[in-house]
C-alpha cells in the first residue's frame, strides 16, 4: 500500500507535464539566443585586413561642418551634434540620381539627403550622450503614418544651414575574413528564431523586461531656452517674456 501511494505522489498531473515542457522550451530558445549574440560579437570583431591594391567603389556623400561654422568658437560643438546624426549615401555616379516615374515613363531625379532624426529611443539613451545644450537644438516633431495608423515622433535638428553635403570617392581598404563554420552556425540560429512562434516567446520572455532609463523622459527646460523663442514665438510675445522677467 505504501508502494503504490509513493507512485501515485511521483506521477505527474497533465498540468505540470505541459508546465515542464514549456519551461525547457524556453530554455533552449534562451540558450540559442544567447549563442547567437556571441556568435554576432564575435562576427562584429574580427579584424579587418588591408588590401593590397586599394580600389575604388563608387562615391559616398555626407555632411559636413561649414568653414565659417568650423572657425568660429563653437566649431567643436557643432562637429560633436554632426557625428550623432550625420548620414551617408552611396552612389555609382558623381550625380546621385534615383528612379522615378513619371507619366508613364521611368525619369532620373535628384536623390535627397537630410541629416538624421533622432527617435525617443535615441533621445533619451545614454549611449547617445546629448547634453542639455545639444538637446536645444532640436524640436520635437510628430507625424502621421496612414499605413500604421500611429503617430511617429522624432526629434529633428533646427539648424541644418551649419552645414553642407560633400562627395568623395568611396575606397575600400580593407575586407573581413569569413569563418564557414561560424557563419552557418549564425545563419541556422538566426533561421530558427526568425520564426513567427519563437519571435513571440523572444519578445515576450527576453524583451518584455523594463527598463527605467528608456521610460525616463528626460524633457529639456525649452522655457530657459533662447532657441525655443526664436523659432516659436513672434518677436511681441518674446518681449512681453523679457519685460515679465
Amino acid at each position: 500500500m505504501e508502494n503504490n501511494n509513493l507512485l501515485f505522489h511521483r506521477l505527474r498531473t497533465v498540468r505540470s507535464r505541459k508546465r515542464i515542457i514549456k519551461k525547457d522550451v524556453e530554455k533552449q530558445i534562451r540558450k540559442k539566443y544567447k549563442r547567437s549574440n556571441e556568435l554576432c560579437q564575435i562576427r562584429r570583431n574580427i579584424p579587418l585586413i588591408p588590401l593590397r591594391e586599394p580600389y575604388q567603389k563608387g562615391f559616398v556623400r555626407f555632411f559636413v561642418v561649414r568653414e565659417d561654422v568650423k572657425r568660429s568658437r563653437d566649431g567643436d560643438f557643432f562637429e560633436g551634434i554632426l557625428k550623432k546624426i550625420n548620414t551617408y549615401s552611396y552612389s555609382e555616379s558623381r550625380k546621385f540620381l534615383k528612379k522615378k516615374r513619371k507619366f508613364g515613363r521611368r525619369i532620373y531625379v535628384p536623390r535627397e539627403q537630410k541629416l538624421g532624426r533622432l527617435s525617443p529611443y535615441q533621445w533619451n539613451s545614454p549611449k547617445l550622450g546629448l547634453t542639455l545644450r545639444e538637446r536645444q537644438y532640436f524640436l520635437k516633431r510628430e507625424n502621421y503614418c496612414p499605413v500604421r495608423k500611429s503617430t511617429e515622433v522624432y526629434y529633428e535638428f533646427i539648424e541644418p544651414w551649419r552645414f553642407i553635403l560633400r562627395i568623395r570617392p568611396n575606397m575600400i581598404t580593407h575586407y573581413k575574413p569569413l569563418d564557414l563554420e561560424l557563419e552557418k552556425e549564425y545563419d541556422a540560429l538566426g533561421s530558427y528564431l526568425d520564426q513567427h512562434k519563437i519571435k513571440g516567446i523572444v519578445l515576450k520572455k527576453i524583451y518584455g523586461k523594463s527598463c527605467k532609463w528608456r521610460c525616463d523622459d528626460r524633457k529639456t527646460h525649452l522655457i530657459e531656452s533662447i532657441k525655443y523663442f526664436h523659432y516659436t514665438m513672434s518677436a511681441t510675445e518674446f518681449a512681453d517674456y523679457l519685460q515679465d522677467l
